[in-house]
């Protein structure tokens, strides 16, 4: 483990933005456990988000995304976490996500985030008649949001996962090593 490196590394960022497939490239480069929030989420309720969603609602899947974070900051050791897309809709979730480490936020094109969502039925929140207007008025929302917690902000536009892992890993030396 490097000493010039954050306790953890927490990815943010709209849904289909690459978070899980980056958290995994850094965990590798790392050597660092990857954290899945919504895997973590899925296994404290037994069920899948979807499920979640349509049988308890969204606000107890946020209560239950909280939770998870809360039990993550208190593990022993370093990761790298990826959460989920709306993690950072409630302020005390922004607080957790701040407080767990360095905060990456992965944007993408609102085209790619079109392209990478639209034929997934794993994403409750775009089970609408009109996906892309849902996908608008979320990113409307976010954004500010994501902006708020984000020690790192990085359009992956064109990137392979091994040059945003590099550039996630040089920022954030760079920030700890220069005492930002």
């Amino acid at each position: 483990m490097s000493k010039d490196l954050p306790k953890n590394i927490v990815l943010v960022g709209f849904m289909g933005c690459g978070k899980s497939t980056i958290a995994r490239k850094l965990g590798t480069l790392l050597g660092y456990p990857v954290v899945d929030v919504d895997a973590e989420i899925e296994t404290k309720a037994g069920m899948p988000i979807a499920r979640i969603f349509e049988t308890r609602g969204e606000d107890f899947f946020r209560h239950l995304e909280a939770a998870v974070l809360q039990e993550i900051g208190a593990r022993p050791g370093r990761f790298i976490i990826a959460t989920g897309g709306g993690v950072i809709g409630r302020r005390r979730n922004r607080q957790l996500v701040r407080q767990l480490g360095y905060v990456v936020w992965l944007q993408v094109s609102r085209d790619t985030i079109i392209e990478r969502t639209r034929r997934s039925r794993d994403r409750p929140l775009l089970e609408t008649d009109d996906p892309v207007a849902r996908i608008d008025a979320l990113l409307a929302e976010r954004e500010p949001l994501y902006r708020e917690v984000a020690d790192l902000e990085l359009d992956t536009t064109g990137l392979d996962a091994g040059e945003i892992a590099c550039g996630i890993l040089e920022s954030a030396r760079y920030h700890f090593t220069s005492g930002m």
